[in-house]
């Protein structure tokens, strides 16, 4: 009889947590969802909203490492400055691992069609879960 306990107290024990890492998931996958229709509206500012708002926020790409919210939307907001440029984001994502309780990362495509001339490449970022939000702590896109 014990050994049953055990068994169902553990099974229990599994399937919450692989709910809970359902939902992670399905969140963090609606943040990047979320990062598209902003990009897709030229509204770069509702795009970072899906970074975390803080110095340490870390992007690394073609031009080398980034640090900090803001000097990233400088960035974006210089290198995409009108419709021509950011045109029409999807993103093809290819994994969401747990590294750690609250902390994922997200490999995947981007895929940019726009006038100036489509741009593809892939991606690496880390989501953390930071006063109940998942925010992009870390992105690698080349």
């Amino acid at each position: 009889m014990k050994k049953l306990l055990l068994f169902i107290c553990l099974l229990a024990t599994f399937n919450t947590i692989s709910q809970t890492e359902a939902e992670d998931k399905k969140a963090i996958l609606t943040v990047l969802r979320m990062q598209e229709n902003a990009w897709n509206q030229n509204d770069l500012e509702g795009f970072m909203q899906g970074y975390w708002k803080s110095d340490s926020l870390k992007f690394y790409g073609s031009s080398g490492i980034t640090q900090g919210w803001q000097k990233t939307l400088d960035n974006y907001k210089k290198g995409y400055p009108s419709k021509e440029y950011t045109g029409t984001l999807s993103f093809t994502i290819e994994a969401v691992t747990k590294i750690e309780d609250n902390s994922y990362y997200v490999m995947g495509q981007f895929h940019l069609v726009r006038n100036a001339g489509n741009a593809n490449g892939v991606f690496m970022i880390i989501f953390r879960k930071i006063e109940g939000k998942w925010k992009i702590i870390s992105d690698l896109s080349c």
